[in-house]
């Protein structure tokens, strides 16, 4: 991961499946405003497990070029069988690669066993927040140096897998909240955004702030400065950038929404309303024990409406 491919491919991986949760929260919630329920993915028509297909194949990609492609031995381990220092970074980043991919198969795994859908959604959900959680963990750790330019980047980085990260845990007690899903999406594609932008902008010559170089350090390409002023420069020019994405990624989701609403999606379909209606018309006793044997029903309405 520490050069332009390893963070723009996953990057851009992150920023589809972004995009791909946010156009499908959108339709979820557009025809079923009130009846809305989160899903942990989605299906495709033809490929049920494309979404969780190419995370396992992205995940297997990543640790194979981190710990056996990227490597001059192509092992990462030294003679002695310990792991040198320099190759550190490597085993973080296919850790955090291992999580995601024990995630998307685990997914598979509970979409064939008997489980009900309550229980195989917040499962689902907890493998992945223990993904991000992980994620978030290794680049608080990160054995790369926090304090310079690359640093910086992984810094601002945390605060957007933070944010991923607590919309998922909350996704597990609150699935029917549309606004929790849709900040998620919008997390999972400023992170993808993110890595692209820390790869190229720390990676690309021409790009390096003034005052500061790339340079190979213990086998690894790092931006040094040549004082404290000029990386502090670098420093506030990073949160700068950050700041500029930020604003131009919610008005790209933002708009992405509202787009949606008005020209796809105009007419909101309310099915709970009309179910809501046709309980009170039989004068059914007992409304909680109703809606609850509901629930179910609804997940599983959601993944068919994703099937067809």
């Amino acid at each position: 991961m520490g050069s332009l491919v390893g963070h723009v491919a996953p990057g851009l991986g992150f920023f589809f499946i972004g995009i791909w949760h946010l156009l499908n929260h959108i339709k979820l919630h557009a025809l079923h405003p009130k009846s809305y329920t989160s899903l942990s993915w989605f299906p495709t028509p033809k490929i049920r497990y494309l979404e969780l297909f190419l995370i396992i194949f992205g995940t297997i990609i990543s640790i194979s070029m981190e710990l056996f492609i990227g490597p001059e031995k192509h092992q990462p381990l030294d003679i002695d069988g310990t792991i040198p220092s320099n190759h550190l970074r490597s085993f973080e980043h296919s850790n955090i690669s291992l999580t995601f991919f024990v995630y998307a198969l685990f997914s598979i795994i509970f979409d064939n066993v008997t489980l009900s859908p309550q229980i195989q959604y917040g499962l689902t959900q907890f493998l992945a927040s223990i993904a991000f959680g992980q994620e978030f963990l290794l680049f608080h750790l990160h054995s790369t140096d926090h304090m310079g330019v690359e640093g910086q980047y992984h810094w601002l980085l945390q605060i957007i897998i933070f944010v991923t990260l607590v919309t998922t845990l909350l996704g597990i007690p609150f699935p029917n909240s549309f606004l929790n899903s849709f900040v998620r999406s919008y997390s999972i594609i400023f992170q993808g955004i993110w890595f692209m932008v820390t790869g190229i902008m720390i990676w690309t010559p021409e790009f390096i702030p003034k005052g500061c170089v790339l340079k190979s350090d213990d086998g690894h390409e790092v931006v040094t400065c040549h004082n404290i002023e000029a990386l502090e420069r670098a420093k506030s020019l990073i949160n700068i950038e950050f700041s500029w994405y930020l604003v131009g990624v919610t008005i790209f989701v933002i708009s992405i929404y509202l787009v949606l609403i008005k020209n796809i999606y105009p007419e909101k379909i309310d099915y709970q309303f009309l179910a809501s209606k046709f309980e009170d018309e039989k004068g059914l006793e007992d409304v909680e024990a109703q809606e609850k044997s509901q629930i179910d029903k609804k997940f599983v309405e959601m993944e068919k409406l994703f099937s067809l």
